[in-house]
């Protein structure tokens, strides 16, 4: 609708995690940087941490374009609410691993043998969790378990778990501290700053094929920071209305007024646009489906549209 009068070739603000729009500040290369290495040394396992919307998936997706591009075998599980027994079910399906058996015994030898013949060719392996903070106690000690699969020198399976900040909470408890320690990469992603911001919006401008005219004076960019809190996915929010409303009322360059006007709108001036941090009892670990009914309550809150009100911190 708006990109003809603003000269656009593609919509520069979609939600969806297109690798080619990732920016990478120094806190998102750094996290990249970190992942690569640990996989391409064999770490074995691998963290990937940072608030909602901060840019994790999108991270994930430039890692999982890398990793393809060096021919290793991957495979991405999405749907972290799942029990003891579909977690192998999923990790098989993924790696195109054939087994008639649902015996778990039977699968993890299926997936030992495939693993080593992929080692023994010069392959690597990698599997990748998100939401990975909704993981419950039994499926995080079936994960940890996986990297006794092994040779005398390296691990046949990189594992990376990608989640908000819960999944931190989460390592710290004690019945996660065989997992914890096998940990060797921790990686993050962080909001931006002011500047990042302005730097973001110009670049997802220009691969959307922007020209050298402004679209957003400096007023409407800092208006974008001081409501996002430097969070993309709010910044991409924001970034998207205004170009509706400004196209609507046929205004280039965008002002802060519009921006103000689509904050008030998603109640972005009242509450924050990151969630409250909750503390994780050590009791919810006793039973799997009082976790997995948690997890699937925590999700739905997370993903209540940006309009609904929130308590502030």
């Amino acid at each position: 609708m708006y990109k003809g009068f603003f000269k656009l070739k593609e919509n520069p603000f979609n939600v969806n995690p297109d690798p080619r729009y990732l920016y990478l500040t120094k806190e998102i290369e750094e996290a990249l940087t970190g992942l690569m290495y640990g996989i391409q040394t064999r770490k074995g396992f691998i963290t990937l941490t940072g608030e909602v919307g901060t840019g994790k998936t999108t991270l994930v997706n430039r890692l999982l374009d890398w990793l393809h591009g060096k021919g290793a075998r991957t495979a991405f599980l999405f749907n972290s609410r799942m029990n003891s027994s579909q977690l192998f079910d999923f990790i098989l399906a993924e790696f195109e691993i054939p087994c008639e058996s649902k015996s778990k015994s039977q699968q993890l030898m299926k997936l030992n043998q495939w693993l080593l013949d992929r080692y023994r060719s010069g392959e690597t392996v990698v599997l990748i969790i998100d939401e990975a903070q909704n993981l419950t106690y039994p499926v995080m000690e079936e994960i940890r378990l996986l990297t006794n699969l092994e040779t005398s020198t390296d691990k046949l399976l990189q594992i990376v778990l990608s989640g908000q900040p819960e999944l931190e909470d989460k390592l710290r408890l004690p019945q996660l501290r065989q997992l914890r320690q096998r940990i060797m990469l921790r990686c993050r992603t962080a909001p931006f700053s002011k500047e990042q911001t302005h730097e973001y919006i110009a670049e997802r401008l220009r691969i959307a094929g922007a020209d050298s005219q402004p679209i957003f004076s400096k007023e409407a960019m800092d208006a974008v920071y001081l409501y996002s809190l430097g969070i993309p996915r709010v910044v991409n929010l924001l970034c998207e209305h205004s170009l509706v409303n400004a196209y609507v009322e046929q205004q280039r360059p965008i002002l802060k007024k519009i921006v103000e006007d689509v904050a008030h709108e998603f109640q972005l001036d009242e509450v924050d646009p990151v969630n409250p941090a909750s503390n994780v009892s050590v009791d919810v670990f006793n039973s799997e489906s009082f976790v997995q009914n948690l997890g699937e309550a925590l999700s739905r809150f997370r993903m209540e549209p940006p309009g609904t009100p929130t308590r502030r911190r």
